[in-house]
């Protein structure tokens, strides 16, 4: 697989999937560091269209973040207080 088809795979998943780095990372077996890099430097030179669809969709889940970390504590100690 070329880099730029596998920036372009990162995209679509993470398009497809409303997927977070750290989920694209894991399904594609390549760290973390990886998958930002190549979405921030490489995926707007290969295609800009793609990069700001997927900026919008990582930006919503920045935001969100507090919230799924939140909801995974709580279910933590829901589980600790059984």
């Amino acid at each position: 697989m070329a880099k730029n088809d596998r920036v372009i795979d990162y995209a679509n998943y993470i398009i497809e999937n409303n997927a977070t780095i750290r989920k694209t990372a894991v399904f594609f077996g390549y760290s973390k560091s990886t998958v930002h890099n190549d979405i921030q430097k490489k995926l707007k030179k290969i295609n800009g269209d793609l990069y700001f669809k997927v900026k919008i969709i990582l930006k919503n889940n920045f935001l969100e973040k507090h919230l799924r970390g939140g909801e995974s504590t709580r279910q933590k100690y829901l589980k600790l207080n059984k």
